[in-house]
C-alpha cells in the first residue's frame, strides 16, 4: 500500500460534466504530500478497508461528520483587489461615472503600502472564508503594491494570479490615477512578472503574475502592443475587460472600427491563458475567435445586472467551445460569494430566456434556450474556472489538486433544511447551492494544506 501524506473520508460533490454532478457518497481522498489526489476509493473497492485500517485514528485521517460534506474550492475569475474597501457602495450610477468619482480615486490610495497591506490582507482572507482558493486578481498600477499582494496569497495559501494594473494613456484616465507613461507602464509590468515568477518557486500552491491593460478605453495603443509582447515573452496569463457595456463596447468600436475581441487580438492580447470578464456584447464572430484563440470569459452575473446593460447569453457562449468561469467582479459585483455567483448566473439566464418586459408577447420577449441548472452554473464556479486557467483545479478527481471546501448542513444556529436523514443527495446539493452562507463552511483546503477553519 501507498504511503499518503492525508486521508479524508465523506462524501463529495464534483462536476462530472457541465450538466451532470456526481456524488462520490463515503469515498476516501487519498492526497500526497504535493496536495495532489492520487487515490480515490469506494466503499465497495477492495483496498477501501485496508486504507481504513492504516489509516484510522492517526492525525493525518480526517474523517467528515454527519451532514458535512466535501465541494471542490472556488475558482473565482475576476476580483478587483483594491475594490473590497468600496463594495456595496454606489451601485446605482452608470460605469463610467462609478470608475471615475468612486474607483480612480480609491485605487490611488494604493501608494500607501499600509492601506494596501489592510486591505489585501483582508479580501484574501475574506474570499478564503467564502470557499474560493483560486483568484485572478487585478491590483492597482502601483508595481509594489502588486506584488504586496501576491505575497499576500502566497502567505494565507490561496493560489493567487495578480496583474499590475495597465492604465497609461493619460486622455483615458484621471491625472490622479494612471501609470507616469507608456515606457514606465511597460517597464514595472515586467519587474512584476520577474518578482512574482520567483515568488512562485516557494509557494506550494501557486502563484502567477497576470498581463492587465484595465480595458482598452484606458491603454495606447504603443502600450497594448507592449503587453502583448511581454505576455508572449514570459509566457503570462493575460487578463482586461472586455465588451462590458454599451458604453466599453461603443467607444472601442469608434476607436478601432472593430469590437473589443478583434482589437485585443490584434495586439496579441488574445491566447490560451487569456481571460476576459464580462463580454456581454460579443458577437458571431467574436465568439469564434475566442474559442479559437482559448480565451476564456470570466462571466461575472452579480456585477452584469448593475453595469453590463445585459444578460451574457453564457449557455449560447460554452456550446460554441468558448471556456467559461464565474467572476465576483469585486467591487462592480458587491458579493465576495461565488455561491451567490452561482445563483444570480441562474436566475439571470431564466430572466434572459423569459424575458423582462411584460408588454411584449411571451412568445417575442426572451431568447429561446438560455436558462442554465444550478449544475452548470456550479460547474462554471469550478471545473469551468479551472479549465479557463488550464489548471488541475475545481474538480475532486484523482491528479487534480485538493482544493475543497466542507461544508456544515447541520451548522445549530444555520440549520439547512434537511428533515430526513436519507434525503436524495442530489437535493441536499441543490440545498447546498440555494443556501449555504460563509458560516457553513467550516474548513477550507488548498494543495493540501488546511487555510481557513471556522
Amino acid at each position: 500500500m501507498k504511503n499518503y501524506k492525508q486521508i479524508f473520508q465523506g462524501t463529495a460533490f464534483t462536476s462530472k460534466s457541465p450538466k451532470e454532478i456526481e456524488i462520490l457518497k463515503n469515498h476516501l481522498f487519498c492526497i500526497n504530500t504535493d496536495g495532489i489526489i492520487k487515490n480515490i476509493v469506494a466503499p465497495h473497492d477492495a483496498e477501501y478497508q485496508t486504507i481504513l485500517d492504516a489509516y484510522q485514528g492517526k492525525p493525518n485521517f480526517h474523517s467528515l461528520e454527519e451532514g458535512q460534506y466535501f465541494l471542490p474550492g472556488f475558482v473565482d475569475l475576476h476580483v478587483h483587489a483594491p475594490q473590497w474597501a468600496q463594495s456595496g457602495t454606489a451601485l446605482d450610477i452608470p460605469l463610467y461615472d462609478w470608475l471615475h468619482t468612486y474607483t480612480f480615486p480609491l485605487e490611488s490610495k494604493f501608494s500607501d503600502l499600509d492601506f494596501a497591506k489592510e486591505v489585501y490582507d483582508d479580501v484574501v482572507s475574506t474570499l478564503l472564508a467564502n470557499g474560493t482558493t483560486t483568484a485572478l486578481y487585478f491590483a492597482t498600477v502601483h508595481k509594489e503594491a502588486s506584488i504586496l499582494l501576491a505575497e499576500i496569497c502566497a502567505s494565507k495559501g490561496q493560489r493567487g494570479l495578480v496583474g499590475k494594473v495597465v492604465m497609461d494613456d493619460p486622455e483615458g484616465n484621471p491625472e490622479i490615477y494612471r501609470d507616469a507613461n507608456t515606457e514606465t507602464a511597460l517597464a514595472d509590468t515586467e519587474e512584476f512578472i520577474i518578482a512574482v515568477q520567483e515568488l512562485a518557486k516557494t509557494t506550494k500552491q501557486g502563484v502567477y503574475p497576470v498581463v492587465t491593460p484595465r480595458f482598452i478605453p484606458s491603454c495606447t495603443d504603443e502600450g497594448l502592443k507592449g503587453l502583448g509582447e511581454l505576455a508572449a515573452k514570459y509566457d503570462t496569463y493575460v487578463q482586461s475587460h472586455c465588451s462590458e457595456s454599451d458604453w466599453a463596447h461603443g467607444y472601442v468600436q469608434d476607436r478601432f472600427n472593430k469590437n473589443d475581441a478583434f482589437a485585443l487580438n490584434d495586439f496579441g492580447l488574445l491566447r490560451d491563458k487569456s481571460v476576459m470578464a464580462h463580454c456581454n456584447f460579443l458577437d458571431n464572430d467574436d465568439v469564434e475567435l475566442f474559442a479559437e484563440t482559448g480565451t476564456a470569459i470570466a462571466h461575472c452575473p452579480v456585477s452584469n445586472a448593475y453595469f453590463a446593460n445585459s444578460v451574457i447569453p453564457v449557455k449560447e457562449f460554452h456550446s460554441k467551445g468558448v471556456e467559461i468561469g464565474l467572476g465576483s467582479d469585486i467591487s462592480g459585483g458587491f458579493s465576495p460569494s461565488l455561491f451567490d455567483n452561482i445563483r444570480q448566473a441562474v436566475i439571470s439566464s431564466r430572466m434572459l430566456e423569459d424575458g423582462v418586459n411584460p408588454s411584449i408577447p411571451a412568445e417575442n420577449r426572451g431568447v429561446p434556450d438560455s436558462r442554465i441548472t444550478v449544475n452548470e452554473a456550479f460547474y462554471l464556479a469550478t471545473a469551468g474556472g479551472g479549465e479557463s486557467l488550464s489548471l488541475p483545479i475545481g474538480r475532486i478527481e484523482e491528479n487534480y489538486v485538493w482544493d475543497v471546501q466542507v461544508i456544515d448542513t447541520k451548522l445549530p444556529t444555520a440549520r439547512l433544511p434537511i428533515f430526513n436523514e436519507n434525503e436524495d443527495l442530489h437535493d441536499v446539493f441543490q440545498k447546498m447551492m440555494y443556501l449555504v452562507r460563509p458560516e457553513h463552511i467550516r474548513e477550507v483546503w488548498v494543495q493540501g494544506e488546511k487555510v481557513h477553519t471556522r
